[in-house]
């Protein structure tokens, strides 16, 4: 007698609901995970009436063409570009360094505005929708995995997808109505505390310099617009040329190609130029090298450093301080340095007047423009200034760091409102 063995059917085991970590009361269904086709319908109303050509910044949004650029970039005839509407979504496919396969925007205008013909334009089902797209794609990964396997490279890296395959793809979005408003209301209350963080810190940037432009002489002046009280009837600030402000000549660096490798020396180089506050050196590059190639170039608290080259002529003998305390550090080689006589100049004086608009001028029409721009230790040392008595100098010094001081604070609290929201993000998706 013969038995054969029965395989009794295998329960599937259920899918997990797609739900965020974080939920706002009242609401427990599944998220959907559905193409964006669903929600977003491609609309190609055509520029027929002249409206303003409009950009895409991942920075500022969809804004004024020529307001953002400081010109038009517009074809001669817009009449084909597309119309973008209020709550539209835009995908651009054009490829930013920390979004290779575009970026993704929703227009917060009132009105009509024509947008290039190459940008996708979507309508979603409410503005709430919109605004959720357009903050799952502010993270560069999530961009990346939504948009990387959709995207094909063509010829010179530009992007090959259509607007059909754009919305293929999928993404998880609540499916009740009521929730996409709640999510969207709270991510648009953070953006607001964002943006009025940023308008707080440009206030005081601008403040500083108009306040900046008043405590130095202008062009063509040899005095300042503005004194402090108690150096009203001091002595009037005193012509020279920079070099006979600096307790030694001028000195390049010679590290042009350094090995990046952490014994103890760090470098100050290019890129620290161009940062908004003082050199930190905690951020500094490590490199390899012996006691005698350091011998000679060390750096010391105060030091003044001029960009020597640039692509572009604005970029020259562009200056930073270093205020560090480490004595094992040294600099880069398309550097030069200034190390002030401290009985004529108070180092952090002269670093705020080095970048004031007169001695910007003269640095810059001194740069030699070959295959890119230069300028030379002769061409800094040369520069004419004026400077005050060192008692007016510390006075100048201390209100500019102070202020400085509060910039910093104030850009430390948009930073942390920005990680604040990508936190959220990570929760609220």
């Amino acid at each position: 007698m013969s038995s054969k063995t029965k395989t009794l059917p295998t329960k599937e085991e259920p899918k997990p609901a797609l739900v965020p970590k974080l939920r706002f009361l009242g609401f427990s269904d599944s998220w959907a995970y559905e193409p964006l086709s669903k929600v977003l319908k491609e609309h190609k109303l055509k520029n027929t009436a002249g409206r303003d050509v409009f950009s895409v910044s991942m920075e500022y949004g969809i804004v004024n063409q020529i307001e953002l650029l400081g010109r038009s970039y517009a074809a001669a005839d817009p009449s084909h570009y597309t119309i973008g509407r209020r709550y539209d979504v835009v995908y651009t496919k054009s490829p930013l360094k920390a979004f290779p396969f575009g970026i993704v925007k929703q227009c917060k205008f009132d009105g009509e505005v024509a947008l290039s013909p190459l940008y996708g334009v979507f309508t979603p089902p409410n503005p709430h929708l919109g605004l959720m797209i357009e903050a799952y794609f502010e993270s560069p990964n999530r961009s990346k995995d939504f948009l990387s396997p959709l995207c094909q490279k063509g010829a010179k890296n530009t992007l090959q997808i259509t607007n059909t395959t754009f919305l293929s793809g999928r993404l998880p979005l609540p499916r009740q109505p009521a929730e996409q408003q709640k999510i969207a209301e709270c991510l648009s209350s953070v953006d607001e505390l964002i943006a009025a963080q940023a308008r707080k810190v440009d206030a005081l940037k601008t403040h500083k310099k108009g306040l900046m432009q008043q405590l130095f002489p202008r062009e063509g002046e040899t005095q300042p617009r503005l004194r402090f009280p108690e150096f009203q009837n001091a002595a009037e600030w005193v012509e020279c040329n920079l070099i006979s402000l600096s307790s030694e000549p001028l000195s390049n660096g010679v590290f042009n190609d350094p090995k990046k490798v952490g014994t103890g020396y760090k470098l100050i180089n290019v890129s620290d130029m161009y940062i908004e506050t003082t050199i930190d050196e905690s951020r500094l590059s490590l490199l390899e090298l012996t006691p005698s190639e350091f011998d000679g170039n060390q750096v010391t608290t105060g030091d003044i450093f001029f960009t020597r080259s640039s692509l572009v002529k604005s970029g020259i003998a562009v200056s930073n301080i270093y205020l560090g305390s480490s004595r094992d550090v040294t600099y880069d080689g398309h550097l030069i340095r200034f190390r002030s006589n401290t009985s004529k100049v108070i180092p952090v004086f002269a670093h705020y007047l080095f970048k004031t608009a007169p001695i910007r001028t003269q640095l810059i029409a001194r740069g030699k423009t070959a295959t890119m721009t230069t300028i030379g230790q002769a061409d800094v040392a040369s520069v004419t200034l004026f400077y005050p008595e060192p008692d007016e100098q510390q006075r100048i010094a201390d209100c500019l760091t102070s202020l400085d001081d509060l910039i910093a604070a104030q850009t430390q609290k948009h930073e942390a409102l920005k990680t604040h929201k990508k936190g959220l993000m990570q929760q609220l998706f």
